[in-house]
This record gives structure tokens, sequence and C-alpha cells, in this order.
């Protein structure tokens, strides 16, 4: 695939997203181009990503006044005290609202450069590189920006779009086959709840794209999956609607992650995986999915040896966490669990329309421990 672009258009602002193995380097042409006025440079960057792929990005920014800003990507640093930190230093660098800010690493590092780059001089340029897959295909495209609470995942951020977001393939060269999987559980959604045709290319290709690291294939599917939730944002900026579907299996996957106390015992994919299947299987106990097309999901799950058992990561006496997380879900409007469920492959339930109590969850999933 060659270097591309697509537009994200929203009702705050229209970006560009850039494509293709090694644009990294031409970083500092495609900020010079698309923001002329910058002058002075600072990266919030991932500590894991690999020392070439920062040098290249700092030579691409050589004409720029430039300081990196490296931090160790967990979820314990999504807090208020680490952006803190970083405010500070960055009004000590005086950055004007014309400067920018970068985000070089995985979804953690770009949720936080977010959140700080809409406070900063309540609002400062940001340009998102995203080092994983996971990021690729979901953070960075959105606006959304999050800190944690000890109430739960991202319950504290602000929408806050890029200007431009420059996705670099080789950069993922460096990822372990579990963060492959990882942002495949976002791919993989974006099929489930939106294009069953996406969905059957997946199945054929999926093994190729996991296992084989095939760099075409995988190209392809980031930039579909872009390409499909850009739609979604163009019509939903602010989540108030349509956008809710895109947390298909999140609201379980919070409630797991939380379970785990955001380690990485369970990462934000394998909780997605989880949380998907666990959806699926209430959508048919629910009479709302099919066997047939619960069947064709499972499948694909068992081919790839994605994660779908939750007795393999929880025991029972974990349920009564599970389900205080998944209560203290954002999207919950009442006492009531709000869930977005499967009507079949590429089609969801509408936002809102589907609510149970604690107790019905906390029954299904004693179920799965039968």
């Amino acid at each position: 695939m060659k270097n591309t672009k697509i537009v994200i258009k929203t009702n705050s602002k229209s970006y560009p997203i850039f494509f293709g193995g090694n644009i990294l380097g031409k970083t500092g042409y495609l900020i010079k181009k698309n923001l002329p006025k910058v002058k002075k440079i600072r990266i919030i960057c991932d500590k894991k990503i690999p020392k070439i792929m920062v040098k290249k990005l700092s030579k691409s920014l050589g004409k720029y006044n430039t300081k990196i800003y490296k931090i160790s990507a967990t979820e314990k640093i999504k807090n208020f005290s680490i952006c803190q930190k970083l405010i500070e230093n960055l009004l000590k660098d005086n950055l004007n609202r014309t400067d920018c800010i970068i985000a070089f690493g995985g979804g953690i590092v770009g949720d936080i450069t977010a959140f700080v780059s809409s406070l900063v001089k309540r609002g400062i340029k940001f340009v998102n590189i995203p080092s994983t897959l996971l990021a690729q295909v979901d953070s960075a495209i959105g606006g959304k920006t999050g800190v944690n609470s000890k109430q739960g995942k991202n319950l504290i951020g602000t929408f806050y779009q890029p200007e431009l977001i420059i996705m670099d393939t080789t950069v993922l060269k460096s990822l372990t086959r579990r963060e492959i999987i990882c942002g495949y559980a976002e791919i993989l959604k974006h099929a489930i709840i939106l294009d069953e045709k996406f969905f059957t290319w997946l199945k054929k290709n999926g093994k190729q794209i996991i296992n084989n690291r095939n760099n075409r294939l995988l190209e392809f599917a980031i930039k579909k999956s872009c390409k499909i939730k850009s739609e979604i944002i163009k019509k939903d900026e602010k989540e108030k609607d349509l956008r809710m579907i895109l947390n298909f299996g999140h609201t379980f996957a919070h409630g797991f992650e939380g379970a785990k106390n955001f380690t990485k015992k369970l990462n934000h994919g394998e909780a997605v995986l989880l949380g998907m299947i666990m959806a699926c299987l209430f959508s048919n106990k629910k009479k709302i999915l099919s066997l047939k097309n619960l069947l064709l999901i499972k499948k694909h799950y068992f081919d790839l040896k994605l994660p779908m058992n939750i007795k393999k990561e929880f025991k029972k006496k974990e349920i009564n966490k599970i389900i205080h997380f998944m209560k203290k879900d954002k999207k919950n409007i009442d006492n009531k669990i709000n869930l977005i469920l499967l009507k079949k492959i590429g089609n969801t339930t509408k936002p809102n329309s589907f609510s149970v109590k604690d107790t019905e969850i906390k029954k299904f999933l004693l179920s799965q421990f039968i």
C-alpha cells in the first residue's frame, strides 16, 4: 500500500490520517505542510518504543525546537498527578497555542497527551503518532481523551481532536503476538458491528494477519477499520447516540479490566475480546442474535485462538467486582447496566435501547462457570 490518507470530518474539526510504511521520517514535512506556524514541538513518548524509531522521528523534526518527555505507559500512570507534572513542564517550556505536542506511543500515551493538550493554555496543537495496532485502529481516532479514577477507567476526560494522525505500519514490527491480538480485537469489533463483508474477509485473512504478519493485509485491515470508525464519528462526534455502538463489548470489558485492577494480567484488547463474546452470548440468550451468527463468531475466535472463556481468566468470587465496575460505566443512564447487543453480524441494537439489572448480568456471568 502506498502512502495515502483519509480525512476525518467532525463538527468541530476535519483532519487527515496519513498511512503507510516508513512515513515516520516524513513527520517534520507533514507538520510543516499542515501546521506552518509551529516552532516548538514537545514529544510525549513511551519508553518502550525502539530507540531507532525515536531517532527517526527526532531526525525528521531537526528544524524545530524539540524536546522529548518519556513515560512508562501503564494504566496506573493515567492519573491527574502525571498529567499535572507534564503540564507544568510544558508551561515551563512556554509553548504557544500555535506550537505542537506529539503523542508517540499506544493508547495510554495518546489519551494522556490529548488530555494534556486540551488543557494547556485551553488548547494547544496536538499530533498523534500511534505505535500500537490497538491505537492505530481505535483510540487514535475520534478525539476522546481520558485519565482513570479509582471509580473506573476513563471516567475523566474531554473531547479534543488532533490536527493530524500519522500511522506508520513499520513501527508495528516490534509488537508481540499478544499486542497484535490486542489490536485485532478492535478490528474484529468494527466488522462484527457494522460490516458483514469485512467480517467475511477477516475469516479468510485473520490467520495471515495475526500469525504471519502479512503487511499488505494488515495495512488493508487498519485502513478499513479507520474508515468504519470515521463514518461513525462524522455522524456523532460527542457520543450522544450512534457512536455508542463502538462500545460493543466494552461494558463487560471495563468490568473485566477493573476486576484485574487495570494490570497487564489482562490487557485492553483481551478484555474487549472477552467482552464481545459475552455480549454475543447474552444477545443469543435474549433471543436477539441467532445461533447461526453466534457460531460463526465463536468459530472465528476458535480458529485464531482468541480469548473467549472467562473461566480461564476469573474465579467465581471475582464476579461481584466485575459487576461493580460495569455499574460505574459512563454509558449507564440509570441504575441499570446499559448494553449494546448484537442483532446479526453487521448490525447492533440501538444505543440506550437495552439495559438490564445487575442481578441479571451476575446470573449470566455465573452461568459461564457451569
